[in-house]
């Protein structure tokens, strides 16, 4: 491989001092094909990269790789192990080859699944009754004189805009299912789908793309009611935006300034 030192020499040699092919090959000890493809290309730096990175020990250990690393990447976050005790692991199996080798693989791999799950998307368009979006917010209210922490619930119709909010202590998993309960009944129904962000009432595993493990109750109470749990990718708030743009609305037009009320209930 050419350096970018050599290059310009061939370069400056050839079209300053007008130095003929022959003695640029003698000189600078290359083959007369390099300079001429130096000075006809025009390029003053040539790169290689190698399409396929070449791993004879690793090879017959992919497969076994692959299933490491995805038995890993379910796992919750504290206890995901890391590529050298994944190393250490296919190590003690047999594998002969080195820790760089299977870091880069575990590399690749990972970006590879995260561009996989990126692909996955929740259509921006929809019919009337296939979805809505739900999620929470944290605002403050002057109750009984006291600044207070509120959980406010937030539902969407995602094809009318329909909006629904109601406030609450806490975000247990009772209020989840009285949000859904209120707003339905105030809704008039239930859609097909409900869109969620991958909030602990709900979800208790968060599995590749949108496979999720979520928890007997809440697939009880989305049973009830007939709709389809959807969550959506970790930090990709766009997939539910109405109802994310939907906190910030109701934010500015009910909690700014502080509401004063003598109870939660009132």
């Amino acid at each position: 491989m050419l350096v970018v030192e050599t290059i310009s020499k061939i370069r400056r040699w050839y079209f300053q001092e007008g130095r003929p092919i022959k003695r640029i090959c003698r000189d600078l000890g290359v083959s007369r094909k390099t300079v001429r493809k130096v000075i006809r290309s025009g390029a003053t730096e040539f790169t290689y990269e190698r399409s396929v990175q070449p791993q004879p020990k690793l090879g017959p250990w992919r497969e076994e790789l692959d299933r490491m690393l995805a038995e890993n990447a379910h796992r919750p976050k504290r206890e995901r192990l890391t590529r050298i005790r994944i190393f250490e692991d296919l190590r003690a199996q047999g594998y002969e080859g080195g820790y760089d080798a299977v870091r880069r693989y575990a590399a690749s791999w990972s970006k590879a699944t995260s561009e996989a799950s990126a692909d996955a998307y929740v259509p921006l368009s929809f019919d009337p009754g296939e979805a809505f979006q739900f999620d929470w917010s944290h605002e403050v209210a002057v109750i009984d004189g006291v600044a207070t922490t509120i959980k406010v619930a937030h539902v969407r119709l995602s094809h009318s805009r329909m909006v629904f909010v109601r406030a609450y202590p806490r975000e247990t998993q009772e209020m989840v299912f009285d949000a859904h309960d209120k707003a339905f009944a105030f809704f008039g129904g239930a859609c097909t789908r409900g869109i969620y962000d991958n909030m602990k009432t709900a979800v208790d595993t968060i599995f590749v793309g949108k496979d999720r493990a979520y928890n007997r109750r809440f697939q009880q109470m989305s049973g009830h009611y007939l709709f389809e749990p959807v969550a959506c990718t970790p930090a990709s708030g766009w997939e539910k935006g109405q109802v994310e743009n939907q906190v910030g609305v109701m934010r500015r037009r009910l909690f700014v300034p502080r509401p004063k009320f003598k109870s939660l209930q009132s």
